[in-house]
């Protein structure tokens, strides 16, 4: 038996993608974003509120940093969706992270967050029913060594990121491996 819902939109994992910008002034803002994903191999697209600063700043900068949220990080990751960098213009200083220049474009990140894209803004839509969409040339990837495994690259399960869960409105963890993608399913393929 299932249960019918009406037109609520329950797509799952949405990431915690904190956005980092630079504010006219220079100083670091961030805000919470589960409405993204990946567009290409080295795209992504994010619908952002129009109004959101960092909507703002984007646009003026052409740049901005993604930060994944993690279990470590899921409070101020929070916090950074719950208040508006329109409102508390220190929001990123009373957080207490540690602010880092990314050195590949013009735009913050965090050392507390252990994987970042460093992305140019590459498209932007216009403003449509309050919303804009943001899509980003990921020009690098910066993750910390404490989140890769023996072959070096990025162990999802030492990352812990989390995931918004819009039903619940709770945060997930991702990062136990089901299964091998493009090989499990051959079983049935080759039955």
């Amino acid at each position: 038996m299932r249960k019918d819902f009406g037109k609520k939109a329950i797509i799952t994992p949405l990431p915690v993608l904190i956005i980092a910008t630079y504010n006219e002034d220079g100083s670091p803002n961030a805000m919470n974003a589960a409405w993204g994903g990946q567009r290409e191999d080295d795209e992504i697209a994010i619908c952002l509120g129009t109004d959101h600063k960092t909507t703002a700043n984007i646009k003026a900068r052409k740049a901005f940093t993604v930060n994944f949220g993690t279990r470590k990080t899921a409070v101020v990751s929070d916090f950074f969706g719950v208040v508006s960098g329109n409102k508390m213009a220190n929001k990123v200083e009373k957080s207490g992270l540690h602010v880092v220049k990314s050195e590949h474009v013009d735009a913050p990140m965090f050392e507390e967050y252990p994987l970042t894209l460093e992305c140019e803004l590459l498209e932007c839509s216009p403003d449509f029913d309050g919303s804009t969409y943001i899509v980003g040339k990921v020009v690098n990837t910066s993750a910390d060594e404490s989140v890769l495994g023996a072959d070096g690259k990025v162990d999802l399960g030492k990352v812990e990121p989390i995931s918004y869960d819009s039903a619940a409105h709770a945060y997930r963890v991702v990062g136990e491996i089901v299964g091998k993608a493009f090989s499990d399913g051959l079983k049935i393929a080759k039955s």
